[in-house]
């Protein structure tokens, strides 16, 4: 199942829950029993009065976890075309009940995140309480190449940035890194990439029992304070303004057209967003606009029955087997999208995916 998990002794009988995920040849990229796995520990803690915390990282250097696995849910859709394969309705509906578990968590639940934290690693730090981020970090949400859409709550955390930068971010794939994840509200802590064993150590020496919340606070305050000199320069919030002009458009056609212009930006930055989304799938993008749109006022158990819908439908749909198959799976990447003009895609086509698959109440409908 590619997940490790332990209990660390502390003091006066509290114990330190450990949940490593153990897939570094693939980034960490979750798989279904992974989902389960974790679903099922972290709600043994979450019941457990002797566990007081919960801490949740990744194996290997390069990645805390770089997405859900996606080329199985693909290999599933190939051998159910037009159909909703069983191992996505499951797949989806386990991991965005995991998510949910995770914003919801009653413990304070630690995610360090290291390295590559893309997708479904996004899924699982936004719902943390204490989201940690290193000199390493590089976040992104990078559906836009995979013919997807930014799933896992994406529609909730996204639509919380100032501005425009959530619709930017979900349209470019673009990585932002450890200083801009704090600014914009996707973290809480900057440390240095040596500090989880002390953080471990720490964790093991507070008295769980009186004034948590605040020993917590200041064990991380001091070793934050050690990591300050070590924080990038922010790369995304300087350009800010301007993308917010740049995306005041009335439809997805106008934010196409004024991204992808950037391909002849002097800014080597927006350069790269640029190309992104010109390679990218016109579908995914009409998607993104409509879902944050209409999550704009859902409650976050509301957003996840919403992604389950979409989710689903991407599977019956041409799109995304051709991006995995294109970027992951053959890696020619040369897509060939069955619908490449993003000024003429069906309206109907976008509104599909908003509609629901089953008959009878939402299988997520206890959220």
């Amino acid at each position: 199942m590619n997940v490790i998990f332990q209990e660390l002794p502390g003091l006066h009988g509290a114990r330190i829950g450990i949940a490593t995920l153990d897939a570094e040849r693939s980034l960490n990229a979750l798989s279904l029993p992974m989902i389960e796995a974790l679903s099922h520990q972290l709600r043994a803690w979450q019941d457990d009065p002797a566990i007081a915390c919960v801490l949740l990282r990744g194996n290997g250097p390069k990645a805390f976890c770089a997405g859900g696995d996606v080329v199985r849910l693909v290999e599933a859709c190939r051998a159910h075309p037009g159909e909703v394969p069983p191992l996505a309705a499951r797949f989806f509906a386990d991991e965005y009940r995991l998510d949910y578990l995770i914003h919801r968590y009653p413990k304070p639940l630690i995610c360090w995140a290291h390295g590559y934290v893309m997708g479904g690693g996004m899924g699982l730090m936004q719902g943390a309480a204490i989201r940690i981020v290193t000199s390493n970090t590089r976040l992104a949400m990078p559906e836009i190449s995979i013919g997807l859409y930014p799933d896992v709550g994406g529609s909730w955390f996204l639509n919380r940035l100032p501005g425009r930068l959530g619709l930017f971010l979900s349209l470019t794939a673009t990585q932002i890194n450890a200083r801009d994840a704090l600014e914009l509200g996707l973290a809480d802590r900057f440390l240095l990439g040596d500090h989880q064993e002390e953080l471990i150590h720490g964790l093991q020496r507070l008295n769980w029992q009186e004034q948590p919340a605040r020993q917590l606070n200041s064990l991380l305050q001091a070793l934050e304070r050690q990591a300050v000199p070590e924080r990038p320069d922010s790369q995304l919030l300087p350009r800010r303004e301007y993308l917010d002009h740049l995306l005041d458009v009335a439809d997805l056609p106008g934010a196409w057209r004024a991204i992808t212009s950037l391909r002849e930006d002097p800014d080597p930055f927006l350069v790269k967003a640029g190309e992104t989304l010109a390679n990218g799938c016109p579908l995914t993008a009409h998607l993104v606009w409509e879902q944050l749109r209409r999550a704009r006022y859902l409650s976050l158990a509301e957003v996840f029955r919403m992604e389950y819908t979409m989710s689903l439908n991407c599977c019956r749909h041409p799109e995304f087997p051709e991006g995995v198959r294109a970027r992951l799976i053959d890696k020619d990447n040369a897509p060939r999208w069955h619908w490449p003009d993003v000024e003429s895609l069906p309206e109907a086509v976008i509104e599909a995916h908003f509609q629901p698959t089953w008959s009878g109440p939402h299988p997520l409908a206890d959220l």
